[in-house]
């Protein structure tokens, strides 16, 4: 069980509930589902991204911590992942450290930047997640193909395979 949030933290919280539109006081932010509901919010907020990095570095309970930073990623520049990835305690920066590579990697499937000779060789080491992002991500009709024979599930196979009838 998580302690109740600090007074620090509550104090950022608020801030950060303002930043986003919530005028009303969530109680004391000790459930962890309003606080991640709060965090969902900012993280559609840019303007509120920086309140949020102060928010999850109070975070004590380490896995809504991970949650957090996890979907950040996606939304933040290549350049400040690291940042945010540091913020979490070793035990859970794992899936964070993880999704931070994947992205990586979309992000140079999606400049055609990664030769299918490349994807063939990393493919059965990558998550359902990329694999299934990469063929919505990739134009490139032999990574897609690639995609298409090799994806772990169906439905990243069929994925693909739509993906290269559209184009």
């Amino acid at each position: 069980m998580v302690a109740d949030p600090s007074l620090a933290l509550r104090e950022v919280l608020t801030r950060l509930a303002q930043a986003v539109g919530r005028y009303r006081d969530e109680a004391t932010y000790a459930d962890g589902h309003v606080r991640w509901s709060l965090y969902r919010a900012a993280m559609d907020t840019p303007a509120a991204w920086p309140l949020l990095f102060e928010a999850v570095a109070r975070e004590p309970d380490g896995p809504l911590a991970s949650a957090v930073v996890g979907e950040v990623l996606e939304r933040v520049p290549r350049d400040a992942r690291e940042r945010w990835i540091r913020l979490l305690p070793a035990a859970v920066r794992g899936f964070s450290a993880r999704r931070a590579r994947e992205l990586a990697v979309l992000e140079s499937l999606a400049h055609d930047d990664m030769p299918a000779e490349a994807v063939g060789d990393l493919i059965d080491g990558w998550s359902d997640w990329l694999q299934r992002r990469a063929a919505e991500a990739s134009t490139d009709r032999d990574v897609l193909r690639l995609v298409s024979r090799r994806g772990r599930t169906r439905r990243i196979r069929q994925a693909a395979v739509d993906a290269l009838q559209r184009g």
